[in-house]
């Protein structure tokens, strides 16, 4: 999950800074999660995953598609 964080940041040339701000935490907790240190709340994905359209089983790792309407089961 930590890496599909950073890379979904990264793609979207966004800084840690702006991505606390889009999922309305501080930047130290956005810095946590992305590291791996802590696991960020439902809700903090649930932003995340509505801001870079993607599913939330792709933040998870759970499944390469990120969205799942495109992807087979």
């Amino acid at each position: 999950m930590y890496t599909r964080l950073r890379d979904l940041r990264e793609d979207a040339d966004l800084s840690q800074i702006e991505c606390a701000k889009i999922a309305y935490i501080s930047k130290n907790s956005y810095i946590r999660y992305e590291t791996g240190e802590r696991t960020p709340p439902f809700d903090v994905i649930v932003n995340l995953a509505k801001y870079y359209n993607v599913s939330i089983d792709y933040i998870a790792g759970l499944t390469n598609c990120k969205k799942m309407l495109k992807c087979d089961k």
